[in-house]
């Protein structure tokens, strides 16, 4: 179970990656014209959630390395849903918020799974 939820991480992480190779999708995914002052810190963005799909993929395969990936992965979730209620949960975001909630379940599960269970991995 914990492979698929790693799994599942894995994917919703690297949606968000897109920009760094096709700015162009700025405009569809966040509300933000491709080529504006907002654009690298966009993309940045982008290799970070890069790097939040990579530690998670070392997880899938590597048990050592779930602790870390999972407080990665929280910080980047939780900070996001914070945010994004904190800012009156803007509508060009929402379906940002809806995956990441979609996602909340899994993160748990590997919290659980990884912190606070007993059994062996």
């Amino acid at each position: 179970m914990q492979r698929i939820a790693w799994a599942f991480l894995v994917a919703l992480h690297l949606i968000p990656i897109v920009p760094l190779f096709r700015p162009a999708v700025l405009g569809r995914m966040y509300g933000v014209e491709a080529g504006g002052v907002l654009t690298p810190l966009l993309q940045h963005r982008a290799a970070l959630f890069l790097a939040v799909a990579a530690v998670c993929l070392l997880a899938l395969f590597d048990p050592a390395s779930r602790r870390a990936a999972a407080l990665v992965a929280g910080i980047s979730m939780v900070t996001f849903l914070g945010l994004y209620a904190a800012h009156g949960a803007p509508a060009s975001l929402r379906s940002i918020a809806i995956a990441d909630l979609i996602g909340v379940p899994f993160l748990l599960y590997v919290i659980w799974a990884n912190f606070l269970a007993r059994a062996p991995q």
